[in-house]
């Protein structure tokens, strides 16, 4: 060992300190912290891969895939909007359907209102021309005549009616056409004439 000199002893440390050098290199590009291909481009031969070309990142495929994504999801945001165009036209028109059928609904109860108002008007009405037939019918004719003739036409056709019910109810003969017949005569023909037509 003493035989070796300084000079061989240096070229040992070169060639170590070289040999450690590059199996780091090595080392540091099989764990990827350095890309040893990029530097080495300089040893191979014919033109450089589409993949590796540098100023290329990311590939070109990757960027296709990546336009296509791109398209799709834009398409599929275009899809959604139009959906949530109609589906709000939607809602609109079944808000003007549910107005429309709420200004029905309170049409019918307002005619049910009336339709009650009317019934009970009528039944009331109804009641009371009986009740006037009856004292007519008991009262004597020119004294019932003096008082139906100041009525309206259509409440003196409606108690003769009812006179001509009571009677054939009771089995007996009816003297409303007596009482026309002591009526004025323009009011007899007039009242004649709407007990046919009406």
């Amino acid at each position: 060992m003493k035989n070796i000199s300084d000079k061989a002893k240096a070229f040992y440390l070169v060639v170590l300190i070289l040999f450690i050098s590059t199996f780091g290199l090595f080392w540091l590009d099989y764990i990827g912290m350095i890309n040893m291909g990029k530097y080495l481009t300089v040893f191979k031969s014919g033109p450089p891969s589409v993949v590796t070309v540098e100023g290329d990142e990311p590939s070109l495929i990757a960027l296709e895939e990546f336009e296509k994504e791109k398209e799709n999801l834009r398409e599929r945001i275009e899809g959604l909007d139009k959906r949530e165009a109609l589906l709000a036209e939607r809602e609109k028109e079944i808000e003007a359907e549910k107005e429309k059928l709420e200004e029905v609904k309170k049409g019918l109860e307002l005619e049910q209102k009336k339709f009650v108002s009317e019934k009970k008007k009528y039944s009331g009405y109804h009641v009371n021309v009986k009740k006037l037939a009856g004292k007519i019918s008991n009262m004597p004719p020119e004294e019932s005549v003096k008082i139906m003739i100041k009525w309206e036409e259509p409440l003196i056709i409606d108690v003769l009616r009812q006179m001509d019910a009571d009677a054939l109810e009771a089995g007996r003969a009816s003297i409303t056409a007596y009482l026309i017949t002591l009526m004025p005569k323009d009011k007899a023909s007039r009242i004649m004439y709407l007990m046919t037509q009406l």
